[in-house]
């Protein structure tokens, strides 16, 4: 246990992906005579304006999959926002009812699955409402991917049945996902699973009123961001399948790769965030007048584990070892001896809160510490079974946007004393995401090649030069995505 705490675009042959901002600006030298005029945007309504005007069968409606906090929770006894409003009623992570609003229960010996609370997903975070010497703000989330799709002439099922728009008796052609991102990803792909019947059979019923086309083959394309990316690709490989209880690995069917044509991930921490450690350890604190979420609710959400950087990676390191000591961040016994997130005894207060039932602090860390060792044996399974090397069927195509121009953690450093974390290295990346972990590069672990070597079978990769959440709102984004859903074959 340690003492004396702190506080703390590329082409495959023949073929067709919590906040930190640094702002890189780089000048390359060019050429003499080179122009070095800046280059204006395209024009997107005069390239795409027919191609979203047409809305016959040929066009797949299309699913946005948000991430990590991309979806508006609600409590359904209360009715309190548990996350996506920080205004009016909502849960308080620095209080105790609303910590247990925030955190999943933990209860020793009961699976993950049986975990459940009254908190529900209640859409995608479009805009996120705060408050600031209060002054009600928005801030622009994931209005950037939709408004992208409604450039293209997709017509959102929400925006359609909230009368905000009328289409007519157009059916809708773009949905919205959203999911409890804090449950285990491999539960969010069933449900994403179930959520594609339900609209497969209401589009179908809109192309037969209006088409007179009797039991078509819908098919859908999906724009998933960041964690959503694992959720898809779990959902593509496995469809509905719970990762068995035994550990073993469910078996590789691509399952949902027959409800799904087009797969745009954006972002994707296909081999986990260094950042992401740093704050389940740490803590997430969303801004300046805003309360911070203790690493005991993290650490009661499966799916914070599930977006570790892989031990295989080499991306945490004893700092005072001389041979730099490589730790595995799925290993329980590294949590325990670094007194990280449910291990930490100086959590013990929010345990209190959390677990009301336990009346002493040695039952709390009992039922933490359980919490904490299934919670990363699933992680564990769930990235084995993401990163078994596969190519995709004949019809899905897999499609990768990512950041490569920000410095972004690379490398954490952990004193063995006190288990503190530090960044001590930087590689290219969207500032939250490493460009290796979009691509799942495998060849940071092993000896370099020339080529790119993956368990993901790319069918196209596009980089673009901004970070983790302004990929979506670059003309760059919108130009490219049109491009995939509404032109290319």
């Amino acid at each position: 246990m340690p003492t004396d705490r702190k506080s703390r675009s590329r082409r495959r042959p023949g073929g067709r992906a919590i906040a930190v901002l640094v702002v890189l600006a780089t000048a390359l030298p060019l050429p003499s005579g080179c122009i070095t005029k800046r280059l204006k945007g395209p024009d997107l309504g005069e390239i795409y304006n027919r191609a979203a005007r047409y809305h016959q069968t040929e066009r797949n409606p299309v699913v946005v999959v948000p991430g990590m906090m991309g979806s508006k929770l609600v409590d359904q006894n209360s009715g309190s926002v548990v996350w996506g409003a920080f205004t009016g009623k909502y849960a308080k992570p620095n209080r105790p009812e609303g910590a247990r609003l925030v955190a999943l229960p933990m209860r020793e010996g009961e699976p993950l699955a049986r975990l459940t609370d009254g908190v529900h997903p209640d859409g995608v975070l479009d805009r996120v409402r705060v408050r600031f010497l209060g002054i009600p703000l928005r801030m622009l989330a994931y209005f950037h991917i939709l408004g992208a799709l409604g450039a293209g002439g997709y017509r959102d099922e929400e925006l359609g049945l909230s009368g905000a728009i009328d289409y007519g008796d157009d059916h809708f052609t773009c949905f919205q996902f959203a999911y409890d991102w804090r449950r285990d990803i491999s539960e969010s792909a069933a449900r994403l699973a179930e959520f594609l019947e339900q609209k497969r059979e209401y589009v179908r019923e809109g192309m037969e009123k209006q088409h007179g086309i009797v039991d078509p083959d819908i098919k859908f394309d999906i724009v998933a961001h960041s964690m959503g990316g694992l959720v898809t690709r779990y959902y593509l490989r496995y469809g509905a399948q719970p990762l068995p209880e035994d550990g073993s690995l469910p078996r590789l069917t691509w399952e949902g790769a027959k409800r799904v044509a087009n797969v745009i991930l954006v972002g994707p921490p296909n081999a986990g965030s260094v950042l992401v450690l740093r704050e389940a350890v740490e803590g997430y604190d969303p801004g300046p007048m805003l309360a911070r979420y203790a690493p005991a609710i993290l650490g009661s959400m499966p799916s914070v584990y599930q977006v570790l950087p892989r031990g295989r990676h080499r991306a945490v390191v004893v700092d005072t070892d001389a041979e730099k000591r490589v730790l595995d961040p799925y290993d329980p016994e590294v949590w325990e001896q670094m007194g990280w997130g449910l291990a930490d005894p100086d959590q013990d207060e929010v345990l209190a809160w959390l677990l009301p039932e336990l009346p002493d602090p040695a039952s709390r860390r009992r039922t933490a510490l359980d919490h904490l060792r299934k919670s990363l044996r699933r992680a564990r399974q769930l990235t084995e079974a993401l990163d078994v090397p596969a190519s995709p069927p004949p019809g899905l195509m897999l499609y990768l946007i990512a950041g490569d121009s920000e410095p972004t953690a690379a490398l954490a450093s952990v004193d063995p004393k006190t288990g503190r974390l530090r960044i001590v290295g930087r590689k290219p990346g969207d500032g939250t995401v490493l460009r290796s972990s979009v691509l799942m590069d495998e060849r940071v672990s092993g000896e370099w090649s020339p080529r790119l070597v993956s368990p993901i079978d790319w069918s196209n990769v596009t980089f673009l030069f901004h970070e983790h959440l302004k990929l979506t709102r670059s003309p760059e984004f919108t130009d490219n995505v049109l491009f995939q859903l509404l032109e290319k074959e």
